[in-house]
C-alpha cells in the first residue's frame, strides 16, 4: 500500500563520479602521508569521471585558529586540476573531499540536483532526518557531505548500488573512496599502510570526525551511525550502460563490508 502523503522520489545517479578524501588524525607524525594517498586516490578516481573534479579543503585543528575553506574546482580530470604547488594547504587541513564526475549523455542542466540533495542534507538535524532524506532517493547513489558550521565532521551515505569504501590506516587517518580497490593501489605506491578498508551496505549512513567533544583534538573516529532502506530506480539512468559504472561493486579480497 503506498502512502499518498509521501512526496514521489528524487532520481538521482544522471552521471558517474568518483569519491574520495580524507579526515586527518592530529596525532600523525607526517601528514604529507596522508596527501600523498589523497592525491593518488584523486588519480585513481579519473576513470569514473572526467569531465569536471575539484577538492574541497576543511576546517582548522581545534583551539587553533577560525575555520576555513579552500576549494579548487575545474573541467577535466582531477590529474588536469591538481597543482604540487596544493601541497602546503593540503597539509594542513583537517579534513579534504575529492570528486570527479562523468556527465550524463543527454542530459543537460540537470547536474544542479545533486547540490539541492546536499543542501536539503546538510540542513538535517540528526540521522533520523537524514535517513529521512535519503529514503527519498531513487536511483545509484553515494554521497559525501560536510556542513560548513561543523567542518571536521563528515557525513557518508551509500544508497543502492553505487559503491562507498572507508579505510584506515596505522596514524589512524579515516579514508573513503568509490572504488575499494583503489586503496590498494594508493597502499602499494605511497608510504601508508592501511589496517582495515571497509565496504559500506547499501543503506548505510556514517558519520566521522574529530571532535567527539568540541574544542577536543580527538583521533578521528565513527560519530553515527544509521540504516535506511535505498530505492533503486525501475528504469536504467542514461550512462548506466557503460561498464564502468560499476566498479568497485566487487570488494575484492582483504575488504570487508559493513552492515
Amino acid at each position: 500500500m503506498s502512502d499518498s502523503n509521501r512526496p514521489p522520489p528524487t532520481r538521482v545517479s544522471l552521471g558517474m563520479c568518483g569519491l574520495f578524501g580524507l579526515v586527518r588524525s592530529p596525532f600523525a607524525d607526517d601528514p604529507g602521508r596522508a596527501s600523498d594517498v589523497f592525491v593518488a586516490l584523486g588519480a585513481l578516481a579519473d576513470e569514473r569521471g572526467a569531465d569536471t573534479a575539484g577538492l574541497a579543503l576543511l576546517g582548522a585543528w581545534p583551539g587553533r585558529c577560525e575555520p576555513r575553506t579552500g576549494v579548487v574546482k575545474g573541467r577535466g580530470s582531477f590529474s588536469r586540476i591538481w597543482r604540487p604547488e596544493y601541497l602546503p594547504d593540503l597539509d594542513r587541513a583537517p579534513v579534504v573531499l575529492g570528486h570527479t564526475r562523468r556527465a550524463a549523455p543527454g542530459s543537460p542542466g540537470r547536474s544542479d540536483d545533486s547540490g539541492r540533495i546536499l543542501r536539503r542534507l546538510a540542513g538535517c538535524g540528526g540521522p533520523s532526518e537524514v535517513t529521512g532524506v535519503l529514503e527519498s532517493l531513487a536511483g545509484r547513489a553515494a554521497l559525501v557531505w560536510v556542513d560548513r558550521d561543523r567542518p571536521t565532521e563528515v557525513h557518508l551515505a551509500r544508497a543502492a548500488l553505487s559503491p562507498l569504501t572507508v579505510a584506515v590506516d596505522t596514524d589512524q587517518n579515516i579514508y573513503w573512496a568509490s572504488d575499494p580497490r583503489w586503496f590498494g593501489e594508493a597502499q602499494r605506491h605511497t608510504r601508508v599502510d592501511f589496517v582495515s578498508v571497509v565496504m559500506l551496505r547499501e543503506g548505510t549512513y556514517l558519520k566521522v570526525g574529530m571532535e567527539r567533544r568540541p574544542g577536543r583534538r580527538d583521533a578521528p573516529g565513527v560519530l553515527a551511525t544509521a540504516a535506511f532502506k535505498p530505492t533503486t530506480a525501475f528504469k536504467p539512468n542514461a550512462g548506466d550502460g557503460d561498464d564502468r559504472v560499476w566498479a568497485g561493486l566487487v570488494p575484492g579480497p582483504g575488504v570487508l563490508c559493513l552492515a
